[in-house]
C-alpha cells in the first residue's frame, strides 16, 4: 500500500520471519538498547528493519503478549537504600478509593491491591516507599497517612534487608541461535518490566 505521493506506508513492511520474531523476543528480554533509536538498533541484530520490530512490538502488545514496558531503576546505585513495602488493612469497599489516593499523592513508588491470606495474612493493599535512609522512609510514611488520610487505617511497614535482582518477563532462555548470540545486554541495555 502506499499513500497519495507513492511513499511506502507502515503496513507495506513485510512482517519478520518466525525466526526473526523469536531473536527479537530473546534480545528485548535482556531489556532495550540504550540508544536513540532502540528498534533500529535491534532490527540490524534480528536482520529486519526497524519499523518491522516496532509493528511486531505493537502486534505483541495489542495480542496482550507484552503488557507494558517499563523501567527498572537500581535504587541502590542512585543511593536509596532504604526501602520498605507499606502494607494496608483497609475495608475492601475502600480499597480502590484509597489506593487511588496513595498513587495520587506522589510519595510512593507502586500501589497494587492483593487478596487477603487469613488468617495469617490481613493486609490487602500495598504501596513501596523508596528513600536514602529509614528516617526519610518514615516520614514519607507520615507524610503520605496524613496527606491521604490513612491515619486510622491498620499497617505495618516493612524494610528490605536484601537486594535481590530485577529483570523483565521471559520469553525464551537464551539459545545458540547466530542473531541471539549477538546481544551484549551488558553493553547496551536497560531492563523493562
Amino acid at each position: 500500500m502506499t499513500n497519495k505521493n507513492n511513499i511506502s506506508t507502515f503496513s507495506d513492511q513485510p512482517t519478520l520471519s518466525e525466526r526473526q520474531q523469536q531473536a527479537l523476543k530473546c534480545a528485548i528480554q535482556e531489556g532495550l538498547p540504550i540508544d536513540a533509536r532502540p528498534y533500529l538498533v535491534l532490527a540490524n541484530i534480528i536482520g529486519g528493519n526497524e519499523q518491522q520490530v516496532i509493528n511486531c512490538i505493537e502486534e505483541w502488545i495489542n495480542n496482550g503478549l507484552i503488557k507494558r514496558f517499563g523501567l527498572v531503576i537500581k535504587h541502590h546505585k542512585l543511593g536509596y537504600n532504604a526501602n520498605a513495602m507499606v502494607v494496608w488493612n483497609v475495608p475492601d469497599q475502600q480499597v480502590d478509593e484509597i489506593g487511588e489516593r496513595i498513587k495520587q499523592s506522589g510519595l510512593v513508588t507502586l500501589c497494587y491491591r492483593r487478596p487477603r491470606r487469613l488468617p495469617e495474612w490481613n493486609y490487602n493493599l500495598f504501596c513501596m516507599i523508596h528513600g536514602k535512609d529509614r528516617n526519610q522512609v518514615l516520614d514519607q510514611l507520615n507524610q503520605l497517612k496524613d496527606a491521604c488520610q490513612l491515619s486510622d487505617i491498620k499497617h505495618d511497614i516493612l524494610f528490605s534487608y536484601k537486594q535481590f535482582k530485577q529483570c523483565g518477563g521471559r520469553f525464551h532462555k537464551q539459545h545458540s541461535e547466530p542473531h541471539a548470540t549477538q546481544w551484549d545486554p551488558n553493553k547496551k541495555a536497560i531492563n523493562h518490566g
